[in-house]
């Protein structure tokens, strides 16, 4: 259970990442305002609160793929708190995420489903 938990922690890692690129790095491309049903919106005047949010997922990111590292680097209890803290907080995102606006509800599946699924294994898995 547990190499299936840190697989889709390492899942949700790489989802997070790609939200800390889009939010970060690439706000003000079209294709950006697509993903996050923006068309039509002013990607200035909201791009220091999304390069913000891009280095919370940026962090978020590092913390699960760091604790599938110690998990596996023979530091378990550490390792897995930490992919069970990040997945967890990567879930409660994806939510909040979904009940601020339902255009985005296909982001907040992308970005939950990993992370609701790593810790679910996680927990069965202790």
């Amino acid at each position: 259970m547990l190499i299936a938990a840190a697989i889709f922690a390492v899942v949700a890692a790489a989802v997070a990442f790609y939200f800390f690129m889009l939010e970060s790095l690439r706000w003000a491309e079209p294709d950006t305002a697509e993903v996050f049903a923006l068309r039509g919106s002013n990607p200035a005047a909201t791009a220091q609160l999304a390069y913000n949010l891009g280095f919370y997922n940026l962090f978020l990111a590092v913390g699960a793929a760091l604790g599938v590292v110690l998990l596996f680097a023979g530091n378990a209890v550490a390792g897995l708190t930490l992919m069970t803290f990040t997945t967890a907080c990567l879930l409660l995102a994806s939510v909040v995420l979904v009940l601020s606006d339902r255009r985005v509800a296909r982001v907040s599946l992308v970005q939950g489903a990993p992370a609701a699924l790593s810790l679910v294994l996680s927990l069965l898995g202790t």
